[in-house]
């Protein structure tokens, strides 16, 4: 596997960054946290998409780009003498082959898929193979000897089989326990036997017990089959004579339901001649109904009219009152532009006295805070001149003779007691000064009291002013009212003429008196009304009440006579109630004895049905004890195997362990005899896992610096190219990250060196530090910093010593090979 290029856009720090990875040994070089192993992380990410990334999804987006911007990834390698390019984003992947337009595989799932079968790796592997991480190199010498195999074994693959084996186990026991669980449930054979045998007899009983039942059912059968028509008679002819009985109740109800209706209309026709009799005085009573009702309804009208009239009266009389409020207002109102007059002059006078005190009381204000201000600041000058000369008299005490002049800085001799007097002097007037100052600003500290006197006398002003604002929105108001009372005036008046006519428009004449009494009449003649109708009623009946008596009496008589016939009927029957008791009693004897016989044949028909169930019941336990003896004898049998199975893992397992340690060792040895010119040639794991390095033979007991990192290096590659070959894949790529921070300046030149010697087995080389040192023995270089301004990483190509030094070889090897293209490098 050969890198070509990467291109990482948005994916972590790196906003847009483009490399072109070459042959040989390159080196990727920046501080820590500029980005460096996140162009690893990019490649592993491209082919095994999120189980390579670090963290979550989320956290691959670059946190300075746009809310829609794509996350990208886009590798192009060669592999197996093709060129393949993966195109990796957050929700899509694809990949193409040999420059094609056309993806192989357009789903994250088969992408991801296709190429872990195409490198022939799983992520793991291909970490152990192709990248060697920090710390990595001498990983083997911070473990204890069983910690190292346990590492071997793991890297190389060889703890499938402990998973095969524990897997091989799991069935084992779950066969087991399935076998013990059969075992256990399985029924007694004796039993099953017997149970059989004791069916088998069972149904022979039941078959005799049945066919016996069978001939005295067919006996029973013959005797009630003798005695049924008998039986069918009697009860037809009983049948017969309980319908006749039940006619002739009919009949007689009927007959007496038809004389009660005959005396119900002769009470009917009772009252039908007394209704004649009633009918006339009551139409009599009844004649001046019309009258009398057209009195109610004019007294009716004139109540209404008297109601309406009382109401007008009540609402002249609100309108005077109205009015009288109205005039007395309006009086009241006359004087409003007067006052206004006044009013507006006194507020005028006062607002010009509250301007007058609003300034006085500013320049008193005024005049205070100047006083108080220049009083606290002369205060503290004073305060720091003080400060300073009993400072300089305090030093020029301690010094003496020796003190510097303040004008001159010369010593001052003698003359330091004469300045000591002047200094004095300043002093002692400075505090008196200070003194008259502190107390002036104290003084000053309250408000004198003629700006108090103006303060109250202001408030009173403005309270006046206030007032008079007041009463004079009040009379203005006023005015503007004496306009609505006119117009309220002139509506009352319109509304009182427009009540005086109707009021003189309403009828009179209304008697309360007579307006009850002739309610009382016509309560009384629609109580008459009532009983005439109900008499009235009672007389149009008659002929129908007559018509219905002399059907009813026909309908009487009918029923009469069929109950006669009912009766000739009944007697003509030759069947009495002795008779039928006695053919009923025959009958009952034969069918119970019949009921019997059926029943026993049933009984006999379900022992035998049940004893074939039970005989059915213990084959079907018999055939389930076989299906279970042959389901343990299988389950044995698979046991068997899983037990052979074990053993034979557990001696993989112990063969591989056996062959581990010289494999590794002749693989390593190879290594080291290319890497040392052929200096040391061989190397050997003991028994605790430890690398030794043989000299003639023999093991070197003391290695230098150098030499242990040689052995740490070889070591890593025997085991990645054990994994490769397993893999069935050529192992060309090395990629190291950080694996020189725990070196010192010379073994980091060892690993460079040996890196270097390793051109003819490894076609790239690529290392990722942060150690600038290093680069010096590199062919080329890709510089990585952080840009603060951009948030993102910037990726640069740099050149390195050698690179300058074999630039024309360099460029020969181009020529001769297209395919290695320069390397190139852009970031944004």
């Amino acid at each position: 596997m050969r890198l070509l290029s990467l291109r990482l856009q948005n994916f972590r720090q790196h906003a847009d960054t483009r490399i072109t990875f070459d042959r040989g040994l390159t080196g990727i070089i920046g501080p820590n946290g500029s980005g460096k192993s996140t162009l690893l992380e990019a490649i592993a990410w491209a082919l095994y998409g999120n189980p390579a990334a670090r963290g979550t999804r989320d956290g691959i987006r670059f946190t300075r780009a746009a809310p829609r911007a794509a996350v990208k990834v886009e590798l192009a390698f060669e592999l197996a003498g093709h060129r393949y390019r993966v195109v990796r984003g957050l929700t899509n992947a694809e990949v193409f082959l040999d420059d094609g337009d056309t993806p192989i595989a357009n789903t994250i799932t088969g992408a991801t898929e296709l190429l872990q079968r195409r490198v022939g790796m799983t992520r793991a592997e291909f970490f152990h193979t192709y990248f060697t991480g920090q710390k990595e190199l001498d990983v083997m010498a911070a473990l204890g000897p069983a910690e190292r195999a346990r590492f071997l074994s793991r890297v190389l693959g060889y703890d499938r089989l402990s998973g095969a084996q524990e897997l091989t186990r799991e069935r084992r026991r779950a066969l087991l326990a399935e076998i013990n669980g059969l075992k256990q449930g399985m029924p007694d054979p004796d039993a099953i036997w017997r149970a059989v045998s004791d069916a088998e007899a069972r149904v022979a009983v039941a078959k005799t017990r049945a066919a016996e039942a069978e001939v005295a059912q067919q006996t029973a059968a013959e005797k009630l089959a003798g005695i049924t028509p008998r039986w069918q008679d009697a009860q037809a002819q009983r049948e017969r004579r309980q319908q006749l009985v039940s006619e002739l109740r009919v009949a007689e109800s009927e007959a007496a339901s038809f004389a009660r209706d005959v005396e119900r209309l002769d009470r009917e026709l009772d009252a039908v001649a007394q209704a004649h009799a009633e009918l006339v005085p009551l139409r009599d009573q009844i004649a001046v109904r019309h009258t009398v009702r057209a009195d109610l309804a004019a007294q009716e009208q004139l109540a209404i009219a008297d109601a309406r009239r009382q109401a007008l009266m009540e609402r002249v009389k609100a309108y005077a009152e109205e009015e009288a409020k109205l005039t007395e207002r309006a009086a009241r109102l006359d004087t409003a532009p007067t006052l206004e007059k006044e009013t507006t002059g006194q507020l005028a006078t006062l607002r010009q006295s509250l301007a007058e005190s609003e300034r006085t009381l500013d320049q008193e204000r005024t005049a205070w805070a100047r006083d108080r201000q220049e009083a606290e600041t002369r205060l503290d000058a004073l305060r720091v001149q003080y400060t300073e000369l009993t400072q300089q008299r305090e030093t020029l005490e301690g010094l003496g003779e020796e003190s510097p002049c303040p004008t001159c800085g010369r010593p001052l001799g003698a003359n330091v007691r004469t300045v000591l007097e002047q200094l004095s002097e300043q002093i002692e007037t400075v505090r008196v000064d200070g003194n008259y100052y502190r107390q002036r600003a104290e003084q000053l500290a309250q408000a004198p009291a003629v700006i108090e006197t103006l303060e109250e006398t202001r408030r009173g002003t403005q309270q006046e002013v206030a007032a008079a604002e007041r009463r004079l929105a009040r009379i203005q108001a006023a005015l503007a009212e004496v306009v609505q009372v006119t117009d309220q005036r002139t509506q009352l008046a319109a509304r009182l003429e427009d009540t005086t006519v109707a009021l003189a428009a309403i009828p009179t004449g209304y008697d309360a008196a007579a307006h009850a009494a002739l309610r009382d009449g016509v309560a009384q003649l629609v109580e008459l009304e009532t009983r005439v109708a109900r008499v009235s009623g009672l007389v149009d009946r008659e002929l129908a009440t007559r018509t219905e008596r002399t059907r009813v009496l026909g309908a009487r008589d009918d029923a009469r006579a069929r109950m006669m016939a009912l009766e000739e009927q009944c007697a003509a029957l030759g069947m009495d109630d002795g008779a039928y008791v006695t053919v009923r009693e025959a009958y009952e004897a034969v069918s119970g004895e019949a009921r019997r016989a059926e029943l026993e044949a049933v009984s006999a028909s379900g022992e035998a049905e049940r004893a074939r169930a039970a005989l059915e019941s213990a084959e079907q336990g018999r055939r389930e004890l076989a299906r279970l003896q042959g389901r343990l004898e299988t389950l044995e049998t698979e046991k068997r195997l899983h037990d052979e199975l074990d053993r034979a893992l557990t001696d993989i397992r112990t063969d591989l362990n056996f062959q581990l340690r010289p494999e590794l060792a002749e693989i390593a040895s190879r290594f080291l005899d290319d890497l040392t010119d052929g200096r040391y040639t061989q190397l050997e794991f003991d028994e605790e896992y430890r690398l030794q390095v043989l000299e003639d033979g023999l093991p070197k007991p003391v290695i230098s610096g150098g030499e242990e990192d040689l052995c740490n290096l070889v070591l890593r590659l025997a085991i990645s190219q054990m994994i490769a070959e397993r893999a069935g894949q050529a192992f060309s790529l090395l990629i190291l990250d950080e694996v020189f921070g725990s070196l010192d300046e010379t073994r980091r030149a060892n690993v460079v060196e040996l890196l270097r010697r390793l051109n003819d087995r490894f076609e790239q080389v690529i290392v990722i530090t942060h150690i600038e040192q290093v680069r010096e023995g590199l062919d080329r270089l890709l510089l990585v910093r952080f840009d603060e301004t951009t948030g993102c990483s910037v990726v640069t190509s740099g050149t390195s010593m050698l690179a300058e030094d074999d630039a024309a070889n360099n460029a020969a090897f181009e020529a001769a090979d297209p395919a290695a293209d320069a390397l190139s490098v852009t970031g944004a």
